[in-house]
């Protein structure tokens, strides 16, 4: 079960936080990410990292801001968000992955609840 937290209202240019937490079963054996889904529009897919970080993928519109990192120890998945736009508004779901290649993040085998962000001034 994956459940992330710390979403909420922020300003444009600020910064947040995400965190996944995995109860009931280790996250390294998985290729893991954050997707995203805008109102009105589909899910798309933000960062993904495979099993040993040997390869991170970051969706065009956030490379350069976000940074997705995992921690092993605490059986965690982070997603540091900079510089938010309002564009950025979504609610983000931490998920785990069939694999993951240069161009994204595919086959989502799993699915936390997820947690809203809402950047505006």
């Amino acid at each position: 079960r994956l459940v992330e937290s710390g979403g909420g209202l922020m300003h444009p240019g600020g910064s947040l936080r995400l965190s996944c937490a995995a109860s009931g079963s280790r996250l390294e054996p998985y290729n893991i990410g954050w997707f995203r889904q805008a109102p009105g529009k589909e899910r798309e897919e933000v960062a993904c990292l495979t099993t040993n970080e040997d390869l991170i993928y970051y969706a065009r519109t956030v490379q350069g801001r976000f940074t997705v990192s995992r921690d092993v120890s605490a059986n965690m998945l982070y997603l540091e968000m900079n510089k938010l736009e309002p564009e950025d508004t979504a609610v983000y779901y931490c998920v785990t992955l069939a694999r993951v290649v240069r161009s994204g993040c595919y086959g989502v085998e799993n699915w936390g609840q997820g947690t809203q962000v809402t950047v505006r001034s």
